[in-house]
């Protein structure tokens, strides 16, 4: 896959793109059916595939008071990209000028003269441009001059059985919940964090249960509260089973200001401190809760460990 950071020059000169857009969150079900899509027609019509997003999601930007937490980072959403095999990726600057730029000029920019579009891919409620002013209708009548198809697609529904199509706001919503299992399903992979292992204050190390201290950034999205199996990635590629903590140890601390999340690694001895750490979220297991002493919390612990254990070698068969 390409990596396109510069628009101010042709992407492919002589040759023509099929292209979808959007701030790719998750790279959940419903995106890779639309860059399937992409694929498909780019075969089918002898052209280059695209995925046009951007370098921050645009919200961060335009009402950073609001903008939701992300599901991926940024090196994560190139990875989940680059598994879709499109054959090029456009990285777009979002800053105060692009929100301010109309959407005629958006797409003479970065679709007419960098990609020369054929066709985009977009689903019916698709918006973009200054003040979200741009839509499906202006991208027909755009494509009537500029010589492009707007091929639009019904978002992909969920599979639950609840009324609503797949998307990263249902996913932060399941997340918000503890629900990994339901949010798993709509990302078509496990949820994954990413972060640094810090130094604690390794209760965890006298408890008999060494965790992982795993700084996660402020702007990335975590489950509720409470204790999951997961896996646990090292830099050297290696994956453990673990049982993952979010919370703030009422146990031991009456007032804790923000959750942490520690992962201790099965059947593991050895020094993570420093290393960047992968943790995926498999199943939910309970909520945190304060115990009435150290052996009571010792024996839930344990009970963590085992069902963790026993729920993630099922989850491997």
């Amino acid at each position: 896959m390409r990596i396109i950071t510069d628009q101010s020059t042709p992407a492919f000169p002589g040759e023509r793109t099929v292209v979808t857009i959007g701030a790719y969150d998750g790279v959940h079900l419903g995106h890779r059916a639309v860059i399937e899509h992409v694929r498909r027609l780019a075969g089918e019509r002898g052209c280059r595939s695209a995925v046009v997003t951007f370098d921050k999601h645009p919200a961060s930007i335009v009402r950073p008071e609001s903008a939701p937490l992300l599901l991926t980072d940024p090196d994560q959403k190139v990875e989940l990209l680059e598994e879709t095999g499109v054959d090029a990726l456009v990285i777009v600057t979002f800053d105060e000028a692009l929100a301010a730029e109309s959407p005629a000029s958006f797409v003479q920019r970065v679709l007419v003269d960098c990609l020369a579009t054929q066709a985009i891919v977009v689903g019916e409620d698709f918006h973009f441009g200054r003040g979200r002013e741009g839509n499906v209708d202006l991208l027909r009548k755009l494509g009537l001059e500029a010589d492009f198809d707007v091929v639009p697609l019904d978002l992909i529904a969920r599979v639950d059985g609840v009324d609503e199509p797949v998307s990263s706001t249902a996913i932060r919503r399941a997340l918000a919940g503890g629900d990994v299992s339901r949010a798993n399903e709509m990302l078509g992979h496990p949820f994954e964090v990413r972060g640094s292992v810090r130094h604690g204050d390794q209760r965890g190390r006298l408890l008999g249960f060494p965790t992982a201290n795993v700084e996660v950034s402020g702007r990335i999205c975590l489950p509720a509260d409470g204790v999951y199996a997961g896996w646990y990635e090292r830099p050297n590629g290696d994956v453990h089973q673990c049982a993952i903590n979010i919370g703030r140890r009422p146990t031991f601390y009456e007032h804790a200001e923000v959750s942490l999340l520690e992962a201790h690694l099965l059947d593991f001895e050895g020094d993570l401190y420093d290393e960047h750490a992968r943790v995926r979220f498999v199943h939910f297991l309970r909520s945190e809760r304060k115990f009435d002493g150290i052996d009571a919390l010792i024996e839930q612990l344990r009970a963590d460990v085992e069902s963790a254990r026993t729920l993630l070698i099922d989850a491997e068969g």
